[in-house]
C-alpha cells in the first residue's frame, strides 16, 4: 500500500498482476481485522475500521473479503497482531519508514534488514528517520464533489492544518491526532474520499538520478512482497519516473 507518496503513483501507473492483487488483499484483509478486534465490529462507531474499509473498497476487494475478515476478528484462536514501526535507510542514503502488522516481530525485523543490506541500505534505531518526517492525516477529496470555498470552510472550522487546492483534487492535511475527527466532519457533506490515511510526510525530499531512483524502487518493491509489511514512507523524490 505504501501510503499515498508519490510511490503509490508509480505502482498504481505499473498495473497489478493477479499475484499482486492478492497479495493488497491479504494486508488490506490483517489490517480491517485488526481494527475490528481492537474497537467496535461496527464501522459507524469505529473509525479505524471505517478507515480500512475505505481503502479496502478503493482496491476493489469484493464484499465477502471485507465481512469475513471483520469476522476474523471474533475467532479467539486468530493471530494477535501488533502494529511496529521500522526505520533505517536505503541505497543513497534515502530515508525509509516502514510500518507493519505482525504476528512475530522477529521475523519481520530479520526480513526487512535483510532486504535493505542486500540492498546497500540498513535498518536503524528508533527515531533514526522519523525526524526527518511529519506523522499527519492525508485527506484527498475529488473536486467534482465540493465547491473550493465551502471544502475550506468546512476543512478550517473542523481544526486541519491545511487544505490544498491540487490539479483534480483537494487535499486536507491534519494534525495526527484529528484526523478521525475531521474525516468524520467531512463524511456530513461528502460519501467516498479518493483517499484517506495517516502518513508519515517527508520534511524534505533527496533528489536521485535515474539509475539510483530504479534502484530505490527496487527495495520498496521487495519490501512491499514482505507479507508483514503495511506501509512505506520514503524521502526519495520519484517524481522523474
Amino acid at each position: 500500500m505504501a501510503g499515498h507518496s508519490h510511490w503509490a503513483g508509480i505502482k498504481h501507473k505499473k498495473g497489478r498482476a493477479d499475484k499482486e492483487r492478492s497479495k493488497i488483499f491479504s494486508k488490506l484483509s490483517r489490517e480491517i481485522t485488526v481494527a475490528a478486534k481492537l474497537g467496535d465490529k461496527d464501522p459507524d462507531m469505529n473509525p479505524r475500521l471505517r478507515t480500512a474499509i475505505q481503502a479496502a473498497k478503493q482496491a476493489n476487494m469484493p464484499k465477502d473479503n471485507i465481512s469475513r475478515a471483520i469476522s476474523k476478528s471474533e475467532m479467539s484462536g486468530d493471530k494477535n497482531y501488533e502494529s511496529l514501526r521500522y526505520e533505517g535507510f536505503g541505497p543513497s542514503n534515502v530515508a525509509l519508514i516502514i510500518e507493519t502488522l505482525t504476528d512475530n516481530k522477529n521475523r519481520s525485523a530479520s526480513s526487512i534488514r535483510t532486504v535493505l543490506q542486500k540492498n546497500g541500505g540498513r535498518l536503524g534505531e528508533s527515531g533514526s528517520s522519523t525526524h526527518m518526517f511529519s506523522n499527519c492525516g492525508i485527506i484527498h477529496i475529488d473536486k467534482k464533489k465540493i465547491k473550493e470555498d465551502e471544502i475550506f470552510e468546512i476543512s478550517i472550522n473542523a481544526g486541519a492544518k491545511d487544505c490544498v487546492s491540487l490539479e483534480e483534487i483537494f487535499e486536507i492535511i491534519t494534525e495526527k491526532e484529528d484526523f478521525y475527527k475531521i474525516k468524520t466532519e467531512l463524511e456530513k457533506k461528502i460519501e467516498t474520499f479518493n483517499y484517506s490515511s495517516i502518513e508519515w510526510r517527508p520534511l524534505n525530499y533527496i533528489d536521485l538520478n535515474n539509475d539510483q531512483s530504479e534502484k530505490i524502487v527496487e527495495v520498496l518493491t521487495t519490501l512491499e512482497e514482505l507479507d508483514d509489511v503495511q506501509n512505506i514512507y520514503t524521502n526519495a523524490n520519484l517524481k522523474n519516473l
